[in-house]
């Protein structure tokens, strides 16, 4: 297995817009065991890649519920300081939900020879599934780290994770605990 850990939307916008949220709360008790894993995956040269919504002000995604937020080249676009995030991981903008829609992350994945995506972050049921789904469709088998990852409720987290641990795209797709990415990884 050669893997790359995806960090998904984990926006300084996000944190300093809702820092009240249930999505934020989730997020910040799981950063500590998430810079574990971003620690290992640097440790041992796995590709880390850090996927930041980057939306221009009159973005069509803004003509509905969502207010604008996360606008390139603001620093409300960029991952936040508290992920151990180093100079030589991958910023990767991207304009919708799934990091793989219109952007590199397919070559960039080839290029490093990836062939396993780990995928956490927010929101469970939006950019982290989408991303995870888009692996597969790309063929590369992905695994949701539900333990790192949350959505704007724990009900829409928890239908989530319930969804697709029993998809039939098994083993493509698999929902891992923390305890079953490490027994992976290792």
């Amino acid at each position: 297995m050669k893997p790359c850990l995806v960090i998904v939307d984990m926006l300084k916008d996000t944190f300093k817009n809702h820092p009240d949220s249930y999505i934020v709360s989730a997020c910040k008790g799981f950063i500590p065991e998430l810079n574990e894993f971003i620690r290992f995956f640097h440790e041992k040269e796995f590709p880390v890649i850090f996927a930041c919504d980057s939306f221009l002000p009159q973005d069509f995604i803004f003509t509905g519920r969502m207010k604008p937020h996360s606008l390139r080249n603001t620093e409300g676009s960029e991952p936040i300081d508290e992920l151990d995030r180093l100079e030589k991981d991958i910023v990767l903008p991207k304009r919708r939900f799934s990091a793989f829609f219109k952007t590199d992350l397919d070559q960039t994945l080839r290029t490093f020879k990836v062939n396993t995506l780990f995928v956490s972050g927010i929101a469970s049921h939006v950019c982290v599934l989408t991303t995870a789904l888009d692996a597969i469709s790309h063929d590369f088998k992905a695994i949701i780290m539900k333990d790192c990852c949350a959505a704007h409720s724990k009900e829409i987290h928890d239908a989530v994770v319930a969804a697709y641990s029993k998809t039939p795209l098994y083993p493509l797709l698999q929902v891992l605990g923390n305890d079953e990415c490490w027994k992976l990884l290792r």
